[in-house]
């Protein structure tokens, strides 16, 4: 394998984990935020009112987007074993 190559393969399994991560770590991001400013303007300062909304949004996008993340990880997986034999020679 060429050095290009390897680069070829981290660079797209970086942007595999990148699209799959970010629906989750976006809602994760708006629900903070969300209860954040709920807790600045009504002063709450609850540990578990940041934690169970949270939870519950990333609950909700696994089930919505969980088969297409499932998907884009096993076209991915198909590909890397798919390959293997040019990889190794």
């Amino acid at each position: 394998m060429t050095p290009e190559s390897i680069m070829s393969l981290g660079r797209h399994a970086i942007e595999i984990t990148l699209m799959i991560s970010a629906p989750l770590l976006l809602v994760a991001l708006g629900v903070g935020l969300i209860v954040s400013i709920f807790q600045a303007a009504t002063q709450i300062n609850e540990t578990t009112l940041t934690f169970i909304p949270k939870l519950i949004g990333i609950f909700l996008v696994l089930v919505i987007a969980g088969p297409w993340m499932l998907a884009v990880m096993l076209d991915y997986m198909r590909e890397m074993l798919g390959n293997i034999p040019m990889y190794v020679s």
